[in-house]
């Protein structure tokens, strides 16, 4: 059971690299004598280049060339880049805190000693090896007396327990002012569906390798005849994957958000007492919810009836152990690591104890850690410096709505309505999660886990007979990311995006427009996208597209559609354009929105001098290119390729800069250069 349905429909940044960067900007005069940035003396790394290679053949290479030559991926993480950096940074602040909590709880506040708690628990894993399997038990306890269907589907809906469907909460597409709940498939143990179903000698040996997994787990958890119940229940999950929606499929809003009755959702599939589920994990009687990924619910439907109960109840318990195997003994940790960091991701090391503690915490507690956070390493001034440069995109895309040429009078009306009614949010929360009622236990990691995620639940549930919550985050302040959700129209740059290396007011305004300026936009054009776009100012999923102007979007998204599909990270392995179109779009209308503010900017301050021999221009493109330095480890990247709607980061420069006029203008691309599109080639849409 689950409260994160349909949390596509919040459209995260992915800061694999994180494009952010922030300013206020200063006048050309100072940008010219600018000094102290943190890369270079304005802000562009020049030493990471390589000038040997054309702009025009591989800009993400001319860029970033010297950097990729000479910059490793540590071994406990999966990729290199701006991200990483800043995400080390706030892990060792986080730290801090969490160290204090003990030491000094009064540094912290009153949630000090659950924090302290949580974290101490997690790190004593000499605790942890004495207790064995024991805190396994009452949970498997629970698992055994379910001994028919009836039992099954009311531990599928409790808090902590693995289950085929998932139920779960988000303002209603109707009327986004309330709540709504809704089902839809569950998760693989594995992941994503391709890896159960793809042919070929690579995913033969995941397939293996998952199959070790899952009998090594039961083995340590004490569960007898464990090759065979293994075999078991891969075949339960390939079966399920079969039926799966795949992630280009759950795309389409229209056929995810779906609301039946009753009887509607019995008729669907009679096999799952839904009513019975629902008033288990809290939701009551609703006459209405969302069924998303239906016929998979009905497949669904029909391999639950068709699975013996006792292939179910070791399911459950191996997504049980396997799911809380970091505060379990050693063997289960290394068990899970070795399969999913090692053999899926290509990560050579597990990440210290101590980081994944953070990590812990964060997700348990993470907006109490947040408010400290925020107190200690968040500038006030931030805030003031990032509405400037919102205001300015904000501009910028009202002058590109209002000039374009494929959208109808009316439309545009609509849109620049979505427009002035977009919501930015910087830093933090106006208010923050009250946690005192979550009971935290001394020595009991395992708990620790289940209370939290009961918490975070009942929390959810404290609000779903209510109005929408518009003050609420889905990220914490310490998170490093951004994102736009188009059910509340907004868009949110937590506090740790939001400082070095990113966000540098001693930066040239040509940096800092090139970067967070081009992420700004991209958490805008959200709204704009191909799915954004089904939802009007006020969150509602309507059309407010004329037939005409629709048309002509899909025609030119179509186009950026199959440039994605051209690319090939990995041998055998494409950028699936459909999948990622949301995101490219993104990308697209963010990096012409932000060159548009910065002409803004540059109309206002005068023009933008030469420096180091490079144009404002130039500076605004290298920054963009730089802000997407990444490297990522090839089980990584296979795993993103077949489930993550981001392009990688190779593509998000090279092929989008490739669709910008400007682009070619500031580096003299010309026919021939391995990047170059004729004019009627490249895609407009924002």
């Amino acid at each position: 059971m689950t409260s994160k349905i349909l949390l596509g429909l919040t459209l995260v940044t992915s800061l694999a690299a994180a494009p952010l960067a922030a300013q206020t900007a200063p006048a050309p005069a100072a940008a010219a004598a600018a000094t102290g940035a943190r890369y270079g003396d304005f802000g562009v790394d020049l030493t990471a280049r390589d000038t040997a290679v054309k702009p025009g053949d591989d800009f993400w290479t001319y860029a970033n060339g010297q950097w990729d030559k000479t910059t490793p991926i540590a071994a406990d993480r999966q990729t290199a880049g701006p991200a990483v950096v800043l995400s080390d940074t706030a892990e060792l602040q986080v730290r801090r805190i969490l160290e204090d909590a003990s030491s000094d709880p009064a540094a912290i506040g009153p949630s000090a000693p659950q924090i302290g708690a949580l974290y101490a628990s997690f790190m004593d894993q000499a605790a942890i090896e004495r207790a064995a399997i024991a805190p396994l038990k009452p949970y498997f306890a629970k698992i055994d007396a379910a001994r028919d269907r009836a039992q099954l589907q009311q531990l599928f809906a409790t808090v902590g327990y693995a289950s085929p469907v998932e139920i779960g909460q988000l303002p209603d597409p109707s009327d986004p002012t309330r709540y709504v709940a809704g089902w839809s498939q569950g998760e693989l143990g594995m992941g994503g569906r391709d890896y159960y179903l793809l042919p070929g000698a690579k995913y033969d040996a995941y397939r293996a390798a998952y199959r070790g997994y899952v009998e090594q787990v039961l083995t340590l958890a004490g569960i007898g005849d464990a090759a065979a119940r293994a075999g078991r229940i891969i075949a339960l999950e390939t079966a399920m994957a079969k039926v799966h929606w795949s992630p280009v499929e759950q795309r389409d809003l229209t056929k995810m958000l779906k609301p039946m009755t009753v009887a509607q959702r019995r008729a669907l599939a009679p096999q799952f007492d839904f009513a019975a589920m629902e008033r288990t994990a809290g939701y009551g009687d609703q006459p209405v919810l969302i069924m998303s990924t239906d016929t998979a619910l009905t497949a669904l439907g029909t391999i639950f009836a068709a699975t013996p109960v006792g292939t179910w109840q070791d399911w459950m318990k191996f997504r049980f152990a396997s799911a809380q195997a970091a505060v379990l003994p050693k063997a289960f940790d290394d068990a899970s690591f070795a399969f999913y960091g090692k053999t899926l991701a290509d990560q050579p090391e597990q990440r210290a104890r101590w980081k994944r503690g953070v990590a812990l915490v964060n997700g348990a507690m993470g907006e109490a850690v947040g408010k400290v956070y925020v107190a200690r390493f968040y500038p006030p001034e931030s805030e003031a410096q990032m509405a400037e440069l919102i205001k300015n995109l904000r501009g910028a895309y009202r002058e590109r709505i209002a000039g374009n040429d494929w959208m109808d009078a009316a439309t545009k009306q609509a849109a620049l309505a979505k427009l002035a009614a977009f919501e930015p949010r910087t830093g933090h929360p106006a208010t923050y999660v009250d946690y005192a009622s979550l009971k935290v236990v001394s020595g009991d990691p395992l708990g620790n886990n289940l209370r939290a995620a009961e918490f975070a639940h009942r929390l959810d549930l404290s609000r779903f007979p209510k109005p929408v919550d518009r003050s609420l985050w889905e990220m914490t302040p310490q998170t490093v990311n951004a994102y736009y959700n188009p059910l509340v129209n907004q868009i949110t740059f937590p506090a740790a995006i939001l400082q070095p290396p990113f966000f540098d007011p001693k930066a040239d305004a040509a940096v800092n427009y090139g970067a967070i300026g081009a992420v700004i936009g991209h958490e805008m054009g959200h709204g704009f996208d191909d799915q954004g776009s089904q939802f009007a100012a006020s969150g509602k999923f309507e059309n407010w597209w004329t037939p005409a102007t629709r048309e002509a979007f899909t025609k030119r998204t179509g186009v950026l559609v199959g440039q994605f599909d051209q690319y090939e990270p990995i041998p055998g392995v494409k950028v699936k354009g459909a999948l990622t179109l949301g995101e490219n779009i993104g990308d697209l209308g963010g990096i012409e929105a932000a060159y548009s503010a910065y002409q803004r900017y540059q109309a206002e301050h005068g023009k933008a001098p030469v420096i180091d021999g490079l144009t404002g221009d130039q500076r605004f493109f290298l920054a963009y290119a730089q802000a997407w330095r990444t490297k990522v480890r090839e089980g990584a990247q296979r795993a993103r390729l077949l489930t993550d709607p981001h392009s990688p980061a190779f593509y998000r420069v090279n092929g989008i800069v490739r669709n910008v006029d400007a682009w070619y203008a500031a580096f003299g691309v010309k026919p021939g250069d391995a990047l170059y599109l004729a004019p009627k080639d490249r895609v407009k849409i924002w």
